[in-house]
Protein backbone atom coordinates (compact mmCIF):
# COMPACT_ATOMS: atom_id res chain seq x y z
CA UNK A 1 0.00 0.00 0.00
CA UNK A 2 1.28 3.44 -0.86
CA UNK A 3 1.90 5.54 2.31
CA UNK A 4 0.01 8.79 2.09
CA UNK A 5 1.70 11.83 2.50
CA UNK A 6 0.37 15.91 2.79
CA UNK A 7 2.71 18.65 1.97
CA UNK A 8 1.39 22.37 2.75
CA UNK A 9 3.74 25.34 1.37
CA UNK A 10 3.93 23.08 -2.02
CA UNK A 11 3.81 25.89 -4.51
CA UNK A 12 7.59 26.44 -4.68
CA UNK A 13 10.68 25.69 -2.95
CA UNK A 14 11.12 23.24 -0.13
CA UNK A 15 7.43 22.07 -0.38
CA UNK A 16 7.43 21.49 -4.00
CA UNK A 17 10.73 19.96 -3.59
CA UNK A 18 9.41 17.84 -1.04
CA UNK A 19 6.19 16.38 -2.86
CA UNK A 20 8.47 15.50 -5.94
CA UNK A 21 10.66 13.63 -4.10
CA UNK A 22 7.88 11.67 -2.35
CA UNK A 23 6.11 11.15 -5.30
CA UNK A 24 9.52 9.52 -7.06
CA UNK A 25 9.70 7.40 -3.57
CA UNK A 26 6.32 5.94 -4.21
CA UNK A 27 4.00 8.26 -2.39
CA UNK A 28 0.52 9.54 -2.75
CA UNK A 29 1.07 12.77 -2.19
CA UNK A 30 -1.34 15.83 -2.02
CA UNK A 31 0.34 19.03 -2.36
CA UNK A 32 -1.19 21.59 -0.52
CA UNK A 33 -0.92 25.33 -0.92
CA UNK A 34 -2.85 28.47 -1.37
CA UNK A 35 -1.35 29.27 -4.85
CA UNK A 36 -3.39 26.05 -6.85
CA UNK A 37 -2.49 27.35 -10.53
CA UNK A 38 1.43 27.15 -8.94
CA UNK A 39 1.47 23.30 -8.47
CA UNK A 40 0.97 22.47 -12.02
CA UNK A 41 3.86 20.62 -12.65
CA UNK A 42 3.65 18.41 -9.43
CA UNK A 43 0.15 17.76 -11.03
CA UNK A 44 1.51 16.73 -14.27
CA UNK A 45 3.90 14.34 -11.81
CA UNK A 46 1.04 12.82 -10.19
CA UNK A 47 0.81 14.98 -7.01
CA UNK A 48 -2.96 15.58 -5.94
CA UNK A 49 -3.59 19.26 -5.21
CA UNK A 50 -5.24 20.76 -2.23
CA UNK A 51 -6.55 24.52 -1.89
CA UNK A 52 -5.31 25.34 1.68
CA UNK A 53 -5.32 28.58 3.84
CA UNK A 54 -3.41 27.21 7.40
CA UNK A 55 -4.91 30.26 8.40
CA UNK A 56 -8.65 29.11 8.00
CA UNK A 57 -10.34 26.82 10.29
CA UNK A 58 -12.32 25.62 7.15
CA UNK A 59 -9.85 25.34 4.83
CA UNK A 60 -8.12 23.00 7.00
CA UNK A 61 -10.98 20.97 7.74
CA UNK A 62 -11.90 20.68 4.25
CA UNK A 63 -8.24 19.79 2.97
CA UNK A 64 -8.12 16.98 5.81
CA UNK A 65 -11.40 15.32 4.99
CA UNK A 66 -10.95 15.42 1.37
CA UNK A 67 -7.34 13.09 1.54
CA UNK A 68 -9.44 10.80 4.12
CA UNK A 69 -12.29 10.44 1.66
CA UNK A 70 -10.47 9.79 -0.80
CA UNK A 71 -7.31 8.04 0.83
CA UNK A 72 -8.78 6.96 4.06
CA UNK A 73 -5.42 7.24 5.62
CA UNK A 74 -2.59 9.99 6.25
CA UNK A 75 0.60 8.22 6.71
CA UNK A 76 2.44 11.66 6.90
CA UNK A 77 2.04 15.21 7.58
CA UNK A 78 5.22 17.90 6.24
CA UNK A 79 4.18 20.86 7.93
CA UNK A 80 6.36 23.03 5.62
CA UNK A 81 4.01 26.21 5.02
CA UNK A 82 5.49 29.68 6.57
CA UNK A 83 6.81 32.77 6.07
CA UNK A 84 9.15 35.60 7.70
CA UNK A 85 8.13 39.54 7.17
CA UNK A 86 11.57 40.81 8.73
CA UNK A 87 12.03 44.19 10.37
CA UNK A 88 12.56 45.41 13.71
CA UNK A 89 10.11 44.94 16.83
CA UNK A 90 9.47 48.57 17.22
CA UNK A 91 8.38 48.85 14.05
CA UNK A 92 6.61 46.14 12.92
CA UNK A 93 2.80 45.96 13.33
CA UNK A 94 1.48 43.55 16.08
CA UNK A 95 -0.97 42.42 13.31
CA UNK A 96 1.63 41.01 11.49
CA UNK A 97 3.48 39.59 14.34
CA UNK A 98 0.37 37.23 14.90
CA UNK A 99 -0.41 36.61 11.42
CA UNK A 100 2.99 34.95 11.48
CA UNK A 101 2.13 32.78 14.66
CA UNK A 102 -0.74 31.76 12.97
CA UNK A 103 0.65 30.73 9.73
CA UNK A 104 4.06 29.17 11.41
CA UNK A 105 3.09 27.85 14.82
CA UNK A 106 -0.76 27.59 15.11
CA UNK A 107 -1.90 26.51 11.08
CA UNK A 108 0.51 23.85 11.77
CA UNK A 109 -0.30 22.75 15.47
CA UNK A 110 -4.15 22.65 13.63
CA UNK A 111 -2.77 20.33 10.88
CA UNK A 112 -1.59 18.61 13.35
CA UNK A 113 -4.47 18.08 15.64
CA UNK A 114 -6.65 17.50 12.38
CA UNK A 115 -4.14 14.49 11.31
CA UNK A 116 -3.50 12.82 14.44
CA UNK A 117 -6.89 11.13 15.15
CA UNK A 118 -6.25 9.03 12.01
CA UNK A 119 -2.74 8.32 12.89
CA UNK A 120 -3.69 7.25 16.16
CA UNK A 121 -6.20 4.55 15.12
CA UNK A 122 -3.45 3.50 12.34
CA UNK A 123 -0.74 3.41 15.47
CA UNK A 124 1.82 4.98 13.13
CA UNK A 125 2.39 8.12 11.29
CA UNK A 126 4.98 10.84 10.85
CA UNK A 127 4.65 14.46 12.10
CA UNK A 128 7.49 16.46 10.27
CA UNK A 129 7.59 19.98 10.73
CA UNK A 130 9.56 22.46 9.07
CA UNK A 131 11.60 24.23 11.15
CA UNK A 132 15.05 26.50 10.77
CA UNK A 133 18.44 27.17 12.65
CA UNK A 134 16.11 30.87 13.24
CA UNK A 135 14.85 27.79 16.08
CA UNK A 136 18.73 27.91 17.86
CA UNK A 137 20.12 31.47 16.85
CA UNK A 138 19.13 34.72 16.80
CA UNK A 139 19.82 38.04 15.05
CA UNK A 140 18.15 41.30 14.59
CA UNK A 141 15.99 42.38 13.32
CA UNK A 142 13.76 39.38 12.63
CA UNK A 143 12.33 38.89 16.06
CA UNK A 144 9.02 37.43 15.40
CA UNK A 145 9.91 34.94 12.57
CA UNK A 146 13.19 33.69 15.02
CA UNK A 147 10.17 33.67 17.80
CA UNK A 148 7.69 30.91 15.45
CA UNK A 149 10.90 29.00 15.06
CA UNK A 150 11.90 28.98 18.77
CA UNK A 151 8.24 28.05 19.63
CA UNK A 152 8.47 25.64 16.95
CA UNK A 153 11.08 23.47 18.62
CA UNK A 154 9.44 23.44 22.33
CA UNK A 155 6.30 22.44 20.20
CA UNK A 156 8.12 19.86 18.51
CA UNK A 157 9.95 18.34 21.71
CA UNK A 158 6.58 18.25 23.63
CA UNK A 159 4.42 16.29 20.84
CA UNK A 160 7.33 14.19 20.39
CA UNK A 161 7.07 12.70 23.66
CA UNK A 162 3.16 12.91 23.86
CA UNK A 163 2.50 10.72 20.56
CA UNK A 164 5.40 7.83 21.42
CA UNK A 165 2.87 5.79 23.27
CA UNK A 166 1.09 5.80 19.87
CA UNK A 167 3.25 4.93 17.79
CA UNK A 168 4.05 8.07 15.62
CA UNK A 169 7.32 10.14 15.38
CA UNK A 170 7.45 13.75 15.73
CA UNK A 171 10.52 15.36 13.27
CA UNK A 172 12.02 18.45 13.27
CA UNK A 173 13.72 20.18 9.81
CA UNK A 174 16.39 22.60 11.17
CA UNK A 175 17.43 23.94 7.62
CA UNK A 176 20.83 27.03 7.34
CA UNK A 177 20.22 29.12 4.28
CA UNK A 178 18.31 27.49 1.13
CA UNK A 179 17.68 29.14 -2.01
CA UNK A 180 13.95 29.72 -2.22
CA UNK A 181 12.12 32.63 -2.87
CA UNK A 182 12.03 33.08 1.31
CA UNK A 183 15.04 35.10 1.39
CA UNK A 184 14.36 37.79 -0.98
CA UNK A 185 10.69 38.34 0.64
CA UNK A 186 11.96 38.49 3.86
CA UNK A 187 14.14 41.05 2.99
CA UNK A 188 11.84 43.47 1.17
CA UNK A 189 9.68 43.17 3.94
CA UNK A 190 13.11 44.37 6.32
CA UNK A 191 13.52 47.13 3.83
CA UNK A 192 9.69 47.86 3.84
CA UNK A 193 9.68 48.17 7.39
CA UNK A 194 12.87 49.66 9.29
CA UNK A 195 14.95 50.52 6.19
CA UNK A 196 13.76 54.53 6.84
CA UNK A 197 13.39 54.22 10.72
CA UNK A 198 16.24 54.48 13.51
CA UNK A 199 17.02 51.10 12.45
CA UNK A 200 18.02 51.85 8.88
CA UNK A 201 21.62 51.44 9.41
CA UNK A 202 21.28 48.46 11.01
CA UNK A 203 19.05 47.59 7.59
CA UNK A 204 21.45 48.39 5.65
CA UNK A 205 24.50 46.36 6.60
CA UNK A 206 22.12 43.07 6.96
CA UNK A 207 20.76 43.48 3.47
CA UNK A 208 24.74 43.65 2.33
CA UNK A 209 24.93 40.78 4.43
CA UNK A 210 22.77 38.41 2.77
CA UNK A 211 23.86 39.90 -0.44
CA UNK A 212 27.13 38.47 0.27
CA UNK A 213 26.28 35.13 1.66
CA UNK A 214 26.71 33.16 -1.13
CA UNK A 215 26.30 29.37 0.80
CA UNK A 216 22.43 28.81 0.05
CA UNK A 217 21.87 25.01 -1.04
CA UNK A 218 19.14 24.07 -3.05
CA UNK A 219 15.84 22.96 -1.57
CA UNK A 220 16.64 19.29 -2.58
CA UNK A 221 18.61 18.76 0.14
CA UNK A 222 15.71 19.53 2.87
CA UNK A 223 13.63 17.23 0.47
CA UNK A 224 16.16 14.37 0.81
CA UNK A 225 16.51 14.96 4.25
CA UNK A 226 12.61 14.99 4.97
CA UNK A 227 12.38 11.21 2.48
CA UNK A 228 14.95 9.71 4.64
CA UNK A 229 13.15 10.52 7.42
CA UNK A 230 9.82 9.28 6.42
CA UNK A 231 11.31 6.33 5.82
CA UNK A 232 13.17 5.57 8.72
CA UNK A 233 11.72 2.91 11.51
CA UNK A 234 13.18 4.97 14.11
CA UNK A 235 13.87 8.45 12.79
CA UNK A 236 16.61 11.37 14.24
CA UNK A 237 14.51 13.46 16.48
CA UNK A 238 16.56 16.65 14.46
CA UNK A 239 17.43 16.70 10.77
CA UNK A 240 20.12 19.88 10.15
CA UNK A 241 20.71 20.83 6.64
CA UNK A 242 21.67 23.98 4.51
CA UNK A 243 24.31 26.31 3.82
CA UNK A 244 26.06 27.61 7.50
CA UNK A 245 23.76 25.73 9.33
CA UNK A 246 26.02 23.49 11.30
CA UNK A 247 29.27 25.71 12.39
CA UNK A 248 26.28 28.27 13.37
CA UNK A 249 24.73 25.75 15.32
CA UNK A 250 28.24 24.74 17.18
CA UNK A 251 29.23 28.25 17.76
CA UNK A 252 25.74 28.82 19.72
CA UNK A 253 26.40 25.84 21.49
CA UNK A 254 29.87 26.46 22.85
CA UNK A 255 29.81 30.05 23.26
CA UNK A 256 28.13 32.67 25.89
CA UNK A 257 25.08 34.30 24.89
CA UNK A 258 27.15 37.72 24.72
CA UNK A 259 30.09 36.72 23.48
CA UNK A 260 27.70 35.22 20.53
CA UNK A 261 26.38 38.49 20.60
CA UNK A 262 29.22 40.04 19.85
CA UNK A 263 30.45 38.01 17.26
CA UNK A 264 27.60 38.73 15.53
CA UNK A 265 27.80 42.60 15.82
CA UNK A 266 31.30 42.10 14.78
CA UNK A 267 30.23 40.51 11.16
CA UNK A 268 27.57 43.39 10.64
CA UNK A 269 30.25 45.87 11.73
CA UNK A 270 32.57 44.59 8.92
CA UNK A 271 29.44 45.32 6.47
Amino acid sequence: MNQVAIVTGASSGIGESTAQTLLQAGFTVYAAARRTEKMQQLAAAGAKLLALDVTEEASMLAAVQHVLSQSGRVDVLVNNAGYGAYGALEDVPLDEARRQFEVNVFGLARMTQLVLPTMRSQKSGTIVNVGSIAGKISMPLSTWYHTTKFALEGLSDCLRMELKPFGIHVVLIEPGAIATEFGGLATEAMEKTSGHTAYAEQTRKILRLFKRFKSAQPPQVVADAILQAVRAKDPKTRYVMGGGARPLLAMRKLLPDKTFDAVMAMGLKRM
